[in-house]
């Protein structure tokens, strides 16, 4: 496969979110989800709808969620709309919990752990999605960015559970690990076939804990933020970031390739880059003058 192309800046403000989304030229068109992470109550790292205001008007879009898979402020459609209602979400856009009437089932003929994946039934109302990921730690996986936001992310609550049982629901929990991280490679390629090429990805590194938004009681970041990154290939997109941050000059970066490597979350982008829908291979486009 040929590098894929993905724009950097340093810049971290709400009109560089959209200067990258422009830079793509994705054209998204229709109905547009916006895919985001709306946070865990009383975490502190999540990014807020003030941030996010200006691209997501710049396509027209929707907020898209689904519920959790575990205890929380997210886990039911009542509670998760007081959690969108509370960090203001409703306030800035419409809003979507996508598997609040249920979910359903795409196919992922080629997996390599799971040849089903469970998401919100309103997925079928969009033509076209917006991701936007906050790339941070992960408690599980190492890491998110592209990749986990379009496949746990858009997966209904049993999804997820599926999902992190590689294909057992019951094992949510205690399944073998890079089994886990497969099945999210999985899921997220029959998201990006579903889409049929109409997606457009952005990753923030900023606010990177080593703990994810979901987490309630989340770490302060241990390492200084590193901009803005936007691409049509959320493989090459997520392999950017992870080499971004072992490039960085900051010594705390010790911390978070510590929570990365002890999870294998590189195992996520090796795994989709051999399933094929992106390239590990990328050329970076900086567009800072």
């Amino acid at each position: 496969m040929s590098k894929s192309t993905v724009y950097f800046t340093k810049e971290i403000t709400p009109e560089a979110v959209v200067k990258m989304y422009r830079a793509l030229d994705a054209g998204l068109s229709g109905k547009v989800a916006v895919k985001l992470h709306s946070g865990e109550v009383g975490n502190q790292n999540f990014l807020r709808p003030a941030f996010l205001k200006p691209v997501i008007d710049a396509v027209g879009g929707t907020i898209v969620e689904c519920n959790t898979a575990y205890e929380g402020k997210r886990n039911t459609s009542a509670a998760h709309w007081e959690t969108m209602k509370l960090h203001g979400w409703t306030d800035i856009a419409d809003v979507d919990i996508m598997d609040e009437n249920g979910e359903m089932e795409l196919t992922v003929p080629g997996g390599k752990r799971i040849k089903s994946n469970y998401v919100g039934k309103n997925l079928a109302n969009y033509d076209s999605m917006l991701v936007l990921s906050h790339f941070k730690g992960h408690p599980m996986g190492g890491f998110g960015g592209a990749l986990k936001n379009i496949s746990i992310g858009i997966a209904s609550s049993h999804g997820k559970a599926y999902i992190h049982g590689a294909g057992n629901p019951d094992e949510i929990w205690t399944a073998d690990h890079d089994s886990f991280l497969e099945s999210m490679a999985d899921a997220a390629m029959s998201v990006v076939d579903f889409f049929k090429g109409k997606t457009a990805f952005v990753n923030i590194m900023c606010n990177m804990s080593v703990d994810c938004d979901c987490c309630a009681v989340a770490e302060d970041p241990a390492m200084a933020d590193i901009g803005i990154l936007a691409s049509l290939d959320p493989v090459a997109l997520d392999q950017a970031c992870v080499d971004l941050v072992y490039a960085s000059d900051d010594p705390g970066k010790a911390h978070l390739i510590e929570r990365m490597e002890s999870r294998n979350g590189i195992h996520t982008v090796e795994a989709a880059a051999g399933l094929g829908f992106g390239s590990r291979e990328y050329e970076m486009v900086s567009l800072d003058s």
